[in-house]
């Protein structure tokens, strides 16, 4: 994170709102100079912070969140983000659940994500601890069905047995393909090809 960036997500958190940045310190009942450029550096030319306490009642001012003012550091016009299926685990594993191409059809929850593009992607859920320490209980990750997958790539995988695995991509060819463990506890998997349901990639990750 850098100083630069973070004054300039302050400054586009105001614009949206139609204030500048001195109006925006004003809204949400701050010293009106909180943010003005001359409180970016001390007088010897030092970078100086905004503390959390002046952001987090900047963001309420301007009904917006954490994760907006995060996309807003990452340079994105749009901080709302894209609403996508999120899946557990379990039933990610649940016959039918997912189409063909590997997508979910009954996914009744979404989660927003800032900075996905167009590509077709979901969230899936982490449960348990066989994908430890890479992946823990609770989180999150993005897979995105369809995009090309090498070896190391971080995948999840699904058998048509229904079993779904986040594992490393090994060896592949025409008879099988290897899935290296996340989870020292965990030895390395060969499938045969025509076991395998799908294979998807993993491109982003809430850890």
């Amino acid at each position: 994170m850098q100083h630069s960036a973070v004054w300039r997500a302050i400054d586009a958190l105001a614009a949206r709102r139609g204030l500048t940045a001195s109006g925006l310190a004003r809204a949400a009942g701050l010293d009106p100079t909180t943010f003005n450029r001359s409180k970016r550096a001390t007088p010897d030319g030092k970078p100086r912070w905004p503390s959390t306490e002046s952001v987090a009642r900047a963001l309420a001012a301007a009904d917006a969140n954490w994760e907006d003012f995060a996309a807003l550091l990452a340079g994105q016009s749009s901080a709302s983000g894209r609403a996508i299926p999120i899946v557990g685990m379990a039933r990610a594993g649940a016959e039918g659940f997912f189409d063909e191409n590997g997508f979910p059809v009954g996914a009744e929850e979404t989660v927003r994500f800032p900075g996905l593009g167009e590509d077709r992607v979901y969230a899936l859920e982490i449960a348990g601890d066989s994908m430890e320490p890479t992946y823990r209980a609770g989180d999150i990750i993005v897979v995105q069905p369809g995009a090309a997958v090498r070896r190391g790539d971080r995948v999840v995988a699904r058998t048509r047995a229904g079993e779904v695995m986040a594992k490393v991509l090994g060896r592949r060819n025409d008879q099988s393909i290897e899935l290296l463990s996340l989870n020292s506890a965990h030895p390395p998997r060969t499938i045969k090809a025509e076991e395998l349901d799908w294979i998807a990639r993993i491109v982003w990750a809430s850890q």
